[in-house]
């Protein structure tokens, strides 16, 4: 018998669609099978907590599972399905046969339809035919990866693996589906889905907003001075960026086309924010560069702040 879902992720039947996805996102981290390669007993942990969100995961499925519609394994328990194809309910609840038995040519017909027998001719089976359940699983990926597109590995509790591709510019929370690669199905019902929410490893120098990126750059103060043609990171590779003349701690220049490019739509642009820094030790012709700038440039930046008192 397959475990009560709302048991397996520690939630209460009232839980909301946000507590259950936390619940699954947490546990499903501490027992991915990459964290403890070969042990056996997380790997079906790992699976019973997949199979448990797939279940609760979906609002539908969720209803129906609450409703008594189908089981945690997602399947319309077997009694269900007999009536619900063969019978009709009556005003006070009683199932008959709309038909009588005279729907049927023998009672075999009716355990052949459900259960599958040979045909008189011989033409073969038929079978009865249900529909795996879906899987569902997590994958960390970083940042770079899934900027530009991949290829991962993904390993299953039971030992095997599925071949995953990222495309580029997939998301944080993005969920990733595989037909057919899930359990597999009944008889000769097709096998189901397998569903990977991919997770999106921070990056220490990119900050992703829409398919735009966003980076901070260090500058030289003589570079803002002066200008310069400085060397800039974007997730396609170094480009060179031209510091305009005169520019300013906080300055904003756009790098177009250097963001993101989703498989579908166009590419975003990288957006680079200039930050003066200055030597860790300041030499005494440094100083008396700033005292004749001092002295000789009458400039207040914080002119027109206001009165604030």
């Amino acid at each position: 018998m397959t475990d009560d879902p709302y048991k397996v992720l520690g939630v209460s039947r009232d839980a909301t669609q946000a507590e259950i996805k936390k619940a699954y996102r947490k546990l499903a981290k501490s027992l991915h099978p990459d964290l403890s390669p070969g042990d056996k007993a997380k790997a079906a942990e790992f699976q019973r907590v997949g199979a448990a969100y797939d279940i609760l995961g979906d609002p539908e499925k969720r209803r129906r599972f609450d409703a008594g519609e189908i089981d945690a394994s997602g399947q319309e328990p077997p009694q269900r399905q007999f009536y619900r194809s063969y019978a009709d309910a009556d005003r006070e609840g009683r199932y008959h046969s709309a038909g009588g038995f005279g729907d049927f040519e023998d009672i075999s017909d009716l355990f052949g339809g459900i259960f599958g027998r040979k045909h008189a001719g011989g033409g073969g089976a038929r079978g009865f035919a249900t529909r795996g359940a879906d899987v569902r699983y997590h994958l960390d990926v970083d940042f770079l990866d899934a900027a530009r597109g991949a290829k991962r590995t993904v390993p299953l509790p039971d030992g095997q693996t599925i071949e995953l591709t990222i495309p580029p510019g997939v998301r944080d929370g993005q969920t990733l589906r595989l037909r057919g690669k899930g359990q597999p199905g009944g008889g000769s019902g097709p096998a189901g889905d397998a569903y990977v929410e991919i997770g999106v490893r921070p990056h220490p120098l990119f900050t992703r907003v829409g398919n735009d990126i966003e980076i901070e750059l260090p500058v030289t103060i003589d570079e803002a001075v002066l200008g310069a043609r400085v060397e800039v990171p974007t997730v396609s590779g170094p480009v060179t960026l031209a510091v305009p003349k005169g520019s300013s701690s906080g300055q904003r220049l756009r790098l177009k086309g250097k963001g993101i490019t989703p498989a579908k739509a166009p590419p975003g642009d990288q957006y680079v924010r200039l930050r003066i820094v200055l030597p860790r030790q300041i030499t005494g012709s440094m100083e008396d560069l700033a005292q004749q700038w001092r002295e000789t440039v009458r400039h207040n930046p914080r002119e027109g702040l206001g009165n604030t008192s």
